[in-house]
């Protein structure tokens, strides 16, 4: 059965500040063939790495987070990926809340992997970026060489829920026209009036909100919940069998998913580094972007092999 979606019209998106990128799109899911999934494709504009880096957003926003580091990853060499994820930016909306799942979305992202046949990839990931998509690369380890990871964490439905989020959780509930716009400029104070209008741009009104009402309520917190068993999978593989270079990057003002949530997930991460920690920095670390990629691509400039592959050599 095809859901029933929307799609925000194209006028929304219209002279975006600091947004130049040419919208691409694909259906990465054969059962739901008409749901069409925007993602951003931008070339290297330095000599090319033959890497990719695969950019995913979170919760309120969208690929218009990650506008202040394409460039510099281009300049460093990167092809980068930067999708919407199903009920955010450009892609489509499905309308019921309950369409949206852990499964839904982490499927979703497995396929626009396998659509695009992308090879040697750098995951970088923030919020749900980190929660979906840490859990993808023990699902195809051959392709995946490098992780930046930031403010985010595994959903292994075995370690309570920081209080910080439980918050954010119950006041999400409270707010089902979630105000996208004045949420950002409270987190990002140096965001102007337009550019917190444009992270707004995705929601004409309240019935395209259903993702992001749904989000929140998807994070495991039980040992049987959709995702729980995946992410403790995923967390064993982290810890045992990745051999990739690793940067981690902290805002260090989040209450959400701030250092302490970060420190908890270093530990399973293997040779993971020291974390680069950004003193004003808030949740949305991608808007503190040029300042992570100047600590950060130091640290990935490593190995460029896959993380079974290294580990394999590793012995």
């Amino acid at each position: 059965m095809s859901m029933n979606a929307l799609r925000t019209p194209d006028e929304r998106f219209a002279s975006l500040p600091g947004y130049p990128f040419s919208p691409n799109y694909l259906t990465p899911l054969s059962d739901q063939p008409a749901l069409r999934m925007h993602v951003i494709d931008e070339a290297p504009t330095g000599p090319s790495n033959g890497r990719v880096a695969l950019c995913l957003h979170g919760q309120p926003t969208w690929s218009y987070l990650y506008r202040r580091m394409i460039p510099g990853l281009q300049s460093a060499g990167f092809r980068v990926v930067a999708p919407d994820l199903f009920g955010f930016g450009k892609s489509d909306k499905p309308v019921d809340e309950q369409a949206y799942t852990f499964t839904f979305h982490r499927r979703s992202l497995l396929g626009l992997i396998s659509a695009m046949n992308l090879q040697h990839i750098t995951l970088i990931c923030q919020d749900w970026g980190g929660l979906l998509g840490l859990t993808i690369p023990m699902e195809m380890p051959d392709r995946f060489s490098a992780l930046l990871v930031m403010n985010t964490m595994l959903g292994t439905g075995d370690q309570p829920l920081a209080q910080g989020f439980l918050d954010w959780r119950a006041w999400n509930a409270k707010n089902p026209d979630l105000p996208v716009a004045a949420l950002m400029k409270r987190a990002v104070p140096h965001l102007s009036e337009a550019e917190a209008q444009a992270y707004a741009a995705p929601f004409p009104d309240a019935t395209f909100k259903s993702g992001v009402r749904r989000f929140p309520n998807l994070v495991p917190d039980r040992p049987d919940a959709d995702g729980a068993a995946l992410s403790r999978q995923a967390r064993e593989w982290w810890s045992t069998a990745w051999s990739g270079p690793t940067a981690m990057a902290i805002g260090m003002t989040d209450p959400v998913l701030g250092a302490p949530v970060m420190r908890n997930l270093a530990q399973s991460i293997r040779g993971c580094p020291p974390a680069i920690e950004l003193p004003n920095a808030g949740h949305f670390v991608q808007e503190w972007g040029e300042d992570v990629l100047a600590a950060a691509l130091p640290l990935l400039d490593g190995r460029s092999t896959s993380g079974r592959a290294q580990a394999e050599a590793d012995g």
